[in-house]
């Protein structure tokens, strides 16, 4: 509903992966790399992780679109929560082979066939396993058993995992030792810096059909909000900057201004950190902890007097009942 007052030709901030809307920063351009030229040289393994918002559904898209070519057949999984079968299975499907009531067996067997018969015939054969921290260990196990299709030269069947941290942190366990050792190529993608989200949101525009030459819809103090609200992660930037122009439009502003970002960081609750329940409660132990540690040393104090003369034993206090 904004497009027509800010001179827009499409929405420049929305949240779905578009290559279109790729801005390619170094961090951004080097994963990218990483994954095209693991897929192009038969590397076999090739992880990248990153943060959440970071981008990398996004560059899987650009990379899927790169490789849309008649060489090249890949089967894409977007959810790992499947038992090793149902991964298996939806693998086949996706590849388009058959893969109703056919055993674990039967499933690897057709899978082999498929990926050696395509390297016969020259052909690249890609597994994109993307939110690969969901993954559980036992099939990550069956895909490292699927890169044993390999000839003296490279491997058959080209795999590419990509994942928030704890993927990192998955593969370092001592049963994926194996695995980690077969990664060919790694990739991590970070937030994006200052100058790096005013390029971004100023791309975003530009590819939204934005006239460049007249003042900015977000000039720079608003840009340093977008950040700062942000910390540069690029599905948050997304997320403010749309709510930001819908409510700049609703007040027929012709430009976001600060105020505008802080609002929208405020409903979103942006600058909220939980502080940890666990801290609380150790906090609390703790407390409680010294508490009876001084009914404790009272009742030491108490028994060393006792020794020396007779006096009156004090009345020891429960945990509760003694002043700090």
């Amino acid at each position: 509903m904004y497009k027509t007052f800010y001179k827009l030709k499409r929405n420049p901030f929305e949240i779905t992966p578009d290559p279109a809307f790729l801005f390619p920063t170094r961090r951004h351009n080097e994963a990218l790399a990483a994954l095209y030229y693991g897929v192009r040289r038969h590397k076999g393994f090739v992880v990248m992780t990153g943060e959440v918002g970071t981008g990398k559904t996004l560059l899987v898209r650009c990379l899927l679109q790169l490789l849309n070519q008649s060489d090249i057949a890949y089967a894409y999984v977007f959810n790992g929560r499947l038992s090793p079968v149902e991964f298996l299975q939806y693998v086949a499907a996706d590849f388009g082979l058959s893969s109703a009531g056919k055993n674990k067996g039967e499933l690897l067997l057709m899978l082999s066939n498929y990926v050696i018969s395509r390297h016969q015939k020259k052909l690249t054969t890609v597994l994109v396993v993307d939110e690969a921290h969901h993954v559980s260990t036992e099939i990550l196990e069956e895909i490292r058993l699927l890169t044993n299709l390999e000839t003296t030269q490279q491997k058959l069947l080209q795999i590419l995992l990509v994942g928030q941290p704890e993927l990192d942190e998955k593969l370092d366990s001592s049963e994926l030792r194996q695995l980690k050792q077969r990664i060919a190529l790694r990739s991590q993608l970070q937030p994006l810096d200052a100058e790096e989200t005013r390029g971004y949101i100023l791309r975003r525009l530009q590819v939204a059909g934005a006239d460049m030459s007249v003042p900015p819809v977000f000039p720079p103090e608003t840009i340093a909000n977008v950040y700062r609200h942000s910390r540069g992660i690029p599905r948050l930037i997304n997320t403010v900057c749309e709510n930001a122009l819908i409510s700049a439009y609703a007040k027929q502003a012709p430009n976001v201004t600060p105020d505008i970002i802080e609002e929208i960081a405020a409903d979103f609750r942006l600058g909220v950190v939980h502080s940890a329940q666990p801290a609380a409660g150790r906090l609390g132990e703790e407390t409680e902890a010294r508490r009876t540690a001084k009914t404790l040393l009272e009742l030491h104090e108490y028994l060393l007097r006792m020794r020396s003369s007779e006096v009156e034993p004090p009345r020891i206090l429960g945990p509760r009942a003694i002043k700090q």
